[in-house]
């Protein structure tokens, strides 16, 4: 097969979950560029149907779903309807998440606590659980689970403008993308016999608009200091590391979290 082949996802359909914004949006827009049907699905439907437009103006198939990954059934809601719509689902894109930021490490509460772990733990495995099933169907499939490199490291919260007397955390958030690391693991196992290939994607520091309300002045400067490529990520760098993970191109890839972070971890 030649090289620009491994890369074509002409004919394949790729969910996206919280694709309407950021992080998602670049990710599904990348997919959508190499050639796939996209459906997209998060809580703001407004969000959801703009990017929706955006794709089809690529001249791709685009569809916007309603999901709220805290209401169980919704996972295998968002998959029989993909399959109403298109008939196959090939690509998942576990990429919704809850966050607790800048938050005071006392006192415990334990509803924010399960909170952020019923998206970004229980949310995610669900969506796995549902989409696993028609690709097991297939004799392929792809899920990429949207981790992060603080499902790796923790925070340092001086980088947040955390003052030592009141310290903040992240460790709902932090506990969950690192159990998401693991759990890509397991399910590689699990499903890798049955031509499913299950990887995480963990992305470093990017200057998410939502993001940039919830710190004060200088974070991002700080943060920017930090990492060894000198800048925040930008509007493409996920682009390739999606494609590469959702296309034929990692077929001998699975149970593998591949890092795009500018050197982050690497000190």
């Amino acid at each position: 097969m030649h090289v620009h082949d491994l890369f074509n996802l002409n004919g394949k359909v790729a969910v996206v979950t919280g694709g309407g914004t950021g992080l998602g949006q670049q990710m599904a827009t990348a997919l959508a560029e190499a050639g796939a049907d996209v459906v997209l699905a998060s809580r703001n439907q407004s969000r959801l149907d703009g990017v929706a437009d955006e794709l089809r103006g690529l001249g791709r198939r685009a569809l916007a779903v309603g999901l709220d990954l805290n209401d169980p059934p919704a996972a295998g809601r968002l998959v029989e309807q993909t399959l109403g719509e298109f008939g196959r689902l090939d690509i998942l894109v576990n990429n919704a998440a809850a966050q607790d930021v800048n938050r005071p490490f006392e006192p415990f509460d334990v509803a924010r606590w399960n909170a952020v772990l019923a998206v970004n733990l229980t949310g995610a495995l669900l969506c796995c659980l549902a989409a696993a099933e028609p690709m097991k169907a297939q004799g392929r499939g792809k899920i990429i689970n949207v981790a992060s490199v603080y499902g790796m490291v923790g925070v340092d919260g001086r980088l947040y403008g955390s003052a030592p007397e009141r310290p903040m955390r992240n460790f709902p958030y932090t506990a969950s993308k690192g159990g998401l690391i693991n759990l890509t693991r397991e399910l590689a196992v699990a499903w890798a016999a049955e031509g499913i290939q299950v990887n995480a994607l963990s992305p470093g520091m990017f200057p998410v608009e939502s993001n940039a309300k919830k710190y004060p002045d200088g974070t991002f400067d700080r943060i920017r200091e930090r990492i060894p490529a000198g800048r925040m990520g930008n509007s493409t760098d996920l682009k390739g590391a999606v494609v590469f993970l959702a296309s034929a191109s990692s077929d001998y890839v699975t149970g593998h979290n591949l890092v795009v972070d500018g050197g982050w971890t690497a000190w």
